[in-house]
């Protein structure tokens, strides 16, 4: 990247991160977008009821500058915390670091990995929340202090089924999760840290995640071998309660269109699940995003998530140098408090290559053309021995199949032309 496109891409993260914070400068508006869905469905009285928070709270990357409208997108790394079903349509390996600024001294780091072989995909993830916690008592003296701290590990495995040149299959994948819970010690009423209160409030939890995930093309005015439109539909956080509180298990039904090569819209319909007792369920809630590649190096972001007590405004963008992109997100979130929160993330996620995907369905390209070329020079024993071969390599390049088929065709008409002009004695 020359050094243009270096201070262009500056310039423009910086006017986004200028902009974002300009719209905590009216917080009474953004609150009445709140108040305003409270008068449209009514107050959620079982907000707040599910344990580990920090399973709603996106690592970051393009997911979270969607504002997690991601669930049918699923083409990055951020798939492992939407849909376990992305990782077998990844187009290349990636590696990934997150860094999230959250409530007051509160930190988010997390790294993720994902890859394929052919219609395997598979990942592995962690994420930790952990925030200082100090006891002081009436005198403003110290008598605890520790951190409060959650985390999530992730294990995913996906398979794509019935996938051809012409569909790009379904997917169905799964993710293993374990989270654990670890809280200080905290004082009694006189200032006396009480030995092992900390522990009878932590937890550890083993949940899953399910999801599958189909792509096609619709309505599509472009040409791309790339599906403009997607649909997914995920179950996530199925488990047991933690310490008797339910964890926030979701289903989540979603819809990306791809209207043109440079834009693509999400949106993402979520119904909350209370397992434990169904009728303290969660109100359902949506969100939408948007993303818009500027140019081969620079893409932009935005989503908005309509959740009671949890809207949020998110914007982002990512600059890619070569196998490299970095992605910084800013997110307005109104999160168990009447005033914004401003919150920043930061990623970093490495191609690590597509194991020689690319260079395989170029070369059966190169075949296919080759006997297109043969074929129409009517030397169709050299036309035949290029798509076999482009079919040895790819057994699911229907063009080369078809072309074979016309191939035997044709000859089969020329034997039959032959035989009739032939004459017997």
């Amino acid at each position: 990247m020359n050094r243009k496109r270096l201070l262009f891409s500056g310039f423009i993260i910086f006017t986004l991160t200028a902009a974002a914070g300009a719209a905590n400068f009216n917080p009474n508006g953004y609150y009445s977008i709140s108040e305003y869905l409270d008068r449209i469905y009514g107050p959620d009285d079982n907000a707040g009821l599910t344990a580990f928070p920090v399973l709603n709270i996106p690592m970051g990357g393009r997911s979270e500058g969607m504002a997690g409208a991601f669930s049918a997108v699923a083409d990055d790394i951020s798939f492992i915390e939407f849909n376990p079903a992305g990782s077998s349509m990844l187009k290349k390996t990636e590696l990934a670091f997150f860094h999230n600024n959250w409530i007051a001294d509160t930190k988010i780091e997390a790294a993720a990995f994902a890859s394929r072989y052919k219609n395997l995909g598979f990942a592995a993830g962690a994420k930790w929340l952990f925030t200082p916690f100090t006891e002081y008592n009436l005198f403003g003296e110290r008598v605890s202090k520790g951190y409060y701290s959650e985390a999530v590990a992730i294990l995913n495995a996906s398979y794509n089924f019935l996938s051809s040149y012409y569909f790009s299959g379904i997917s169905a994948g799964a993710s293993l999760k374990g989270a654990f819970r670890f809280v200080p010690d905290y004082t009694d009423n006189e200032d006396n840290v009480i030995a092992g209160s900390g522990k009878s409030q932590s937890a550890v939890m083993v949940m899953g995640d399910l999801g599958v995930l189909t792509r096609f093309d619709f309505l599509k005015p472009y040409q791309s071998r790339d599906r403009n439109t997607s649909l997914a539909f995920v179950i996530r956080n199925l488990g047991p309660p933690a310490k008797s509180d339910p964890l926030p298990t979701v289903m989540t039904a979603a819809l990306s269109y791809q209207p043109m090569r440079p834009l693509l819209v999400a949106f993402d319909f979520s119904v909350p699940l209370n397992l434990q007792n169904p009728q303290l369920s969660e109100k359902p809630y949506w969100s939408t995003g948007v993303s818009v590649s500027v140019t081969n190096f620079l893409s932009m972001r935005a989503g908005f998530l309509a959740k009671h007590g949890n809207v949020r405004v998110a914007l982002g963008s990512a600059i890619t140098l070569k196998s490299v992109a970095v992605e910084v997100n800013y997110t307005l979130d109104l999160l168990t408090q009447l005033q914004p929160l401003n919150r920043v993330s930061v990623g970093v996620r490495f191609d690590l290559g597509d194991q020689g995907r690319g260079s395989l369905a170029a070369r059966v390209d190169e075949l296919y053309l080759a006997g297109l070329d043969a074929y129409a020079g009517g030397n169709y024993g050299e036309a035949e021995s290029f798509w076999k071969e482009a079919l040895r390599l790819n057994p699911k390049f229907e063009p080369a199949r078809e072309s074979l088929a016309t191939l035997t065709r044709a000859l089969e008409v020329e034997r039959k032309i032959d035989s009739m002009q032939r004459l017997d004695f």
